[in-house]
């Protein structure tokens, strides 16, 4: 189905909340674990309305004082993840391409996914589960880092974020869609419009990497 090899290797960045997770993210999964949907939900509604990324966190993290690593397991594991998320990245890789994951949610639900097949994937720094430490606040990814880390990857893998390609959803995606020329808006919401070279609403990440690989082709 695959395995049509462009002139050029490319990058592919995953937002993770709301593109590849449908519908939700991993802090309401986590805290639906804990039994505290109405309280993150408040918590993300405060996110859009300008709370930032880093005081999310330690609120976040006053939430889940009692979080254990089995919750975070059962959390990752039943969240709505888009079909075809391992054939995707187990394509870019046999095309010589790379692929990596960007994400404000924590490290330790993140790096999860290094199992899958992505190459390399960069969360927001959080203590370990059980908690026994606080949030250090410079660890907590923003928007900007987001910038920050795509172009160090491309340095690392002596590329340009002309070879790049963004997916993504949401405002904290808008700052990279502005840095790279082929984006793909997956399930995404208005702060997107007009930004994206590509859309896709679904639940199949193969759909929506079919109009990159297509227009590579």
């Amino acid at each position: 189905m695959f395995h049509v090899k462009p002139s050029t290797r490319r990058l592919h960045l995953f937002d993770l909340d709301g593109t590849l997770i449908r519908g939700s993210a991993a802090a309401v999964e986590i805290s639906r674990q804990l039994g505290l949907v109405e309280e993150i939900d408040a918590l993300e509604q405060g996110f859009l309305e300008g709370l930032t990324p880093d005081e999310f966190a330690v609120r976040a993290r006053d939430l889940w004082a009692e979080l254990t690593p089995e919750q975070v397991a059962a959390a990752f594991e039943g969240a709505p993840w888009l079909a075809g998320i391992r054939e995707v990245w187990a394509d870019i890789r046999a095309r010589g391409d790379r692929c990596a994951v960007i994400s404000l949610s924590p490290d330790f639900f993140v790096r999860r996914l290094l199992e899958w097949g992505v190459d390399t994937v960069h969360g927001s720094a959080w203590p370990s589960v059980p908690f026994h430490a606080p949030i250090h606040r410079p660890g907590i990814l923003n928007a900007a880092a987001k910038v920050r880390i795509a172009r160090e990857l491309c340095a690392g893998y002596g590329m340009d974020p002309a070879d790049c390609v963004a997916y993504g959803d949401s405002m904290s995606d808008a700052e990279l869609f502005a840095l790279v020329p082929d984006t793909v808006a997956v399930n995404a919401d208005h702060h997107l419009t007009g930004l994206s070279r590509h859309s896709y609403t679904g639940g199949d990440l193969r759909e929506a990497y079919a109009l990159v690989r297509n227009s590579a082709a």
